[in-house]
């Protein structure tokens, strides 16, 4: 038993030793196994981090690259505009740490670092450094471009005026005219007989003298776009001739009507005269800017197009209008009624010269400020329909306005001893001249091309004429008064005509007759003559909205250098004496 115990013994020593060392056999293959997991998880969040900061990298090279690139873009240039707005987004927030620090530390034992500290302290990145940011470049706010084809009604209040006016004339004409064949056919012997002398002796002057202006019209149009240097001297010195002629004529049949009429005539005639020679030393720069803007018509085969149809249209209504006023005689206050047409005849007449105008403008507009060969007939539907209200607008006023501010100008001639009267004087030429600015021909233009409402297109062309300093230039113009003269030539040639004519069948008709003919004659001509003055107004506005443009020469620029180095270019107007105007 003795012997044995010891046996006993070293086997149990024996196990537990092999117990053991199977335990530690079983530590270290712990131990290598963690180990081997920690190496597997540094070498993953190694590589990580350098294929992170591979793709830094690339992204900072791209982004060098957009910054090169965006440096050498046009500050206005779209690409530019759209890279700069997602630029200025805001920067994303900084990557979270993956992995956060243990926070339950024991106190007074030191903790072994554990995985999860092993990691960061081997895997988080250093910050990046601080990057310069790039100069974010502003675009250059570009001016908005106004449309061409705006689609608005102008002045829709002119335009409702207008259609009421022309539905109560058609009526009122209509009316008349059926009172006078009423009185024709029905009435007592003493009205036919009156309504037939009326009908021999009245209506054929009067047809004729609308053929005779519609002639003189188309004939003077192609004159002067043939001719221009010559045409200017002769409607000049012949409207003086004709009109003289017309009140000689008048005087000589020796009645009170023709003679009141007559001394009119001879009255303008001798104010036409001074008028070409205070004017003379204007005409040289006003031919050259004559034959400039009609340069273009000649590109435009089918541009006289819509003056022939408002000349038709004009001689079939005053045809109708003419029956008026012969049923106006047997009608309840002949006199009012008949001014009553003549006004109309008047506002009608005005309005298809501003549509001719209106539709010249456009074409030549475009032409100018786009390079564009617009369609004649679709400038023209547009100037009857959206446009209209602005042309009638026009007629209504413009006019009005011109009349008032002739008569402001030859009261500001007087230089009396009454300082009353003088500061009057220039006080109204004062208010005219606002009112210019608010409402001119010059308007047709922006109304044609951009479709403005009259008073916005007044204001806006006047402004671009100061802008370029040219309004001195512009309102010392004188084709708006050569294109005036030319209907005064055509209607004192009709009252020649129409007078001798009636003179030798119905005397007492002669000074009725021979008005009505004037008047014709003057507003058929007007009618024509819209061409070439929507002609110059065009090149004068289309300069001052951009004077670099090719089509245009140094005719402006030199005169405005002749101007500024001799400001008595102009001609100042003449003023009365003192002492004359003192007596």
């Amino acid at each position: 038993m003795g012997a044995a115990e010891p046996v006993v013994e070293e086997r149990e020593s024996e196990e537990l030793e092999a117990r053991e060392r199977d335990e530690r056999e079983e530590e270290e293959e712990e131990e290598e196994r963690r180990e081997l997991e920690v190496r597997d998880v540094e070498k993953v969040e190694v590589l990580g981090f350098e294929q992170q900061s591979n793709i830094n990298h690339d992204r900072s090279s791209q982004g060098d690259v957009h910054v090169s690139m965006l440096q050498r873009l046009n500050p206005t240039n779209p690409l530019r505009i759209a890279i700069n707005t997602k630029t200025r987004s805001a920067a994303p927030p900084p990557p979270p740490h993956r992995f956060q620090q243990a926070q339950n530390v024991r106190v007074g034992t030191t903790p072994s670092p554990s995985l999860s500290d092993f990691s960061q302290s081997h895997t988080t990145p250093p910050p990046p450094p601080p990057q310069h940011s790039q100069p974010r470049s502003t675009p250059t706010p570009q001016p908005a471009i106004t449309t061409l084809n705006s689609r608005a009604y102008t002045n829709k209040i002119s335009l409702f005026l207008f259609v009421v006016h022309m539905v109560g004339a058609v009526g009122l004409v209509g009316f008349l005219t059926f009172k006078g064949v009423q009185g024709l056919i029905q009435g007592s012997g003493s009205i036919s007989r009156k309504e037939k002398r009326v009908l021999k002796y009245f209506l054929p002057q009067v047809e004729a003298a609308s053929l005779m202006s519609i002639t003189l019209a188309f004939a003077w149009q192609k004159a002067f776009r043939k001719w221009p240097t010559f045409m200017v001297h002769f409607i000049l010195w012949n409207t003086f001739v004709m009109s003289l002629s017309a009140g000689i004529l008048l005087i000589c049949f020796q009645k009170p009507t023709t003679t009141g009429v007559g001394v009119c005539f001879i009255g303008f005639a001798i104010g036409n005269s001074l008028y070409a020679c205070w004017i003379t030393p204007r005409i040289g720069f006003c031919i050259r800017i004559l034959i400039k803007s009609l340069d273009p018509v000649s590109k435009f085969r089918d541009l006289n197009q819509p003056t022939y149809w408002m000349l038709g249209f004009g001689f079939l209504w005053m045809s109708l209008w003419i029956l008026g006023v012969i049923g106006a005689l047997n009608f309840y206050f002949p006199p009012l009624v008949i001014i009553s047409l003549v006004l109309s005849l008047m506002w009608t007449a005005e309005v298809m010269r501003n549509v001719v105008n209106i539709t010249v403008s456009r074409v030549i507009a475009l032409y100018y400020l786009r390079g564009m060969q617009s369609n004649t007939q679709f400038c023209f539907q547009r100037a009857l329909s959206k446009n209209l209200g602005s042309a009638c607008f026009g007629s209504l006023f413009v006019p009005a306005i011109e009349a008032l501010r002739i008569v402001a100008r030859a009261l500001n001639l007087l230089e009396g001893e009454d300082e009353f009267m003088f500061s009057c004087a220039h006080c109204c030429l004062h208010v005219m001249q606002c009112i210019f600015r608010y409402g001119n021909g010059w308007a047709f233009v922006q109304i044609a091309a951009y479709g403005k409402d009259f008073v916005r297109a007044s204001q806006e062309t006047w402004e671009l004429f100061e802008r370029q300093e040219i309004h001195l230039l512009v309102d010392s113009d004188i084709t708006s008064s050569i294109c005036f003269l030319t209907g005064i030539c055509s209607g004192s040639m009709c009252v020649i005509v129409v007078a001798a004519w009636t003179a030798t069948v119905h005397q007492s008709f002669t000074a009725t007759i021979s008005l009505l003919a004037f008047f014709i004659g003057y507003l058929m001509t007007r009618i024509a003559m819209a061409l070439p003055h929507a002609c110059v107004g065009c090149y004068y506005a289309c300069y001052a909205e951009n004077p670099d443009n090719r089509l245009f020469d140094d005719t402006i620029k030199d005169r405005l250098a002749l101007l500024k180095s001799r400001p008595d270019v102009l001609v100042p107007t003449p003023r009365v004496p003192r002492r004359f105007a003192a007596r």
